[in-house]
């Protein structure tokens, strides 16, 4: 993938994804979060089986196991994870926690794939995390209901994020994107759709104005926030890094807290030298010396 590439599909991706966490926010205005995070991967999986499906019957098991395990970590989990957070959280301190991903790509791949990291990088890290306490236990202004354990469950997400990128890029590098996509929200488009049947969305189901616009926050989230993004995330991942692709959040937080700004949601100072600590860890860990299996 060229340089000129490799940064336009970085940006799409922020912006896309930036946008998302407004969309969650607006959407458990309407639904539980449960029902938000089923509907997303149903409408996902219910587009991406057609070419799931076909994929399937051409990888071998090994495969198909993998793509069901990183699917797991980075397309099922978090999309319920982000919506049981937005409950009480922010969409731009959401957007801004998010940035931990590539933190905790650099820990995981020492602790499972022995990749050396640099004392830069590890103090990267260690700064990232301190900006992360900072939002959690003090980012909350005036009238925002923030809480820890919630924000936690963003911190959990991006753990997740994490593991799936590195299981991407060291065990599913070979698989184009298109068919990687499909088999994951295949595989997990079933154990949605029983969510989803048991989360009560369809007793409660009454067509209203409110339900449709929440139906059409969801569409938007699951159609292009999930199903093409996730495409575009997993070619970015092939082609360059796991690490290289998780700086996507470098930019999302920007879009994220635009949206917030124009949603009326609060700020304050603490927010603001939190998000600076995140990306400035960030900033560290992609000094050079590069990772080693993870070269970017």
């Amino acid at each position: 993938m060229s340089s000129k590439n490799k940064y336009f599909i970085l940006t799409l991706l922020a912006l896309v994804w930036g946008t998302s966490f407004i969309l969650i926010k607006k959407s458990v205005d309407v639904f539980t979060p449960y029902q938000v995070g089923a509907l997303r991967v149903t409408m996902a999986g219910a587009v991406l089986m057609l070419f799931g499906i076909p994929a399937m019957r051409r990888l071998d098991r090994k495969t198909i196991m993998w793509a069901g395990i990183g699917g797991f970590f980075g397309n099922f989990i978090p999309m319920y994870l982000f919506p049981m957070a937005e409950v009480r959280v922010s969409s731009s301190l959401a957007g801004i926690l998010n940035s931990l991903v590539p933190i905790f790509t650099l820990l995981f791949a020492f602790l499972l794939f022995k990749t050396k990291s640099s004392k830069v990088q590890i103090i990267g890290a260690i700064i990232g995390f301190f900006g992360a306490n900072i939002l959690m236990f003090f980012a909350g202004g005036p009238g925002e209901e923030s809480s820890f354990w919630h924000a936690m469950l963003i911190v959990l997400a991006t753990m997740s994020y994490a593991l799936s990128g590195l299981i991407v890029k060291e065990k599913l590098n070979h698989v184009k994107s298109m068919d990687l996509g499909g088999i994951v929200f295949t595989i997990w488009f079933f154990p949605s759709v029983i969510i989803l049947f048991f989360s009560g969305f369809f007793e409660s189901w009454t067509g209203s104005r409110e339900q449709w616009e929440g139906l059409g926050y969801v569409s938007v989230l699951a159609f292009i926030g999930t199903a093409m993004a996730m495409i575009l995330f997993y070619k970015l991942i092939q082609q360059t890094s796991a690490v290289f692709a998780s700086t996507v959040t470098y930019l999302m937080p920007l879009v994220a807290i635009m949206w917030g700004v124009l949603a009326g949601e609060s700020l304050n100072v603490w927010f603001i030298v939190g998000g600076l600590l995140i990306l400035a860890g960030i900033y560290l860990i992609r000094e050079k010396p590069k990772l080693d299996s993870l070269e970017i």
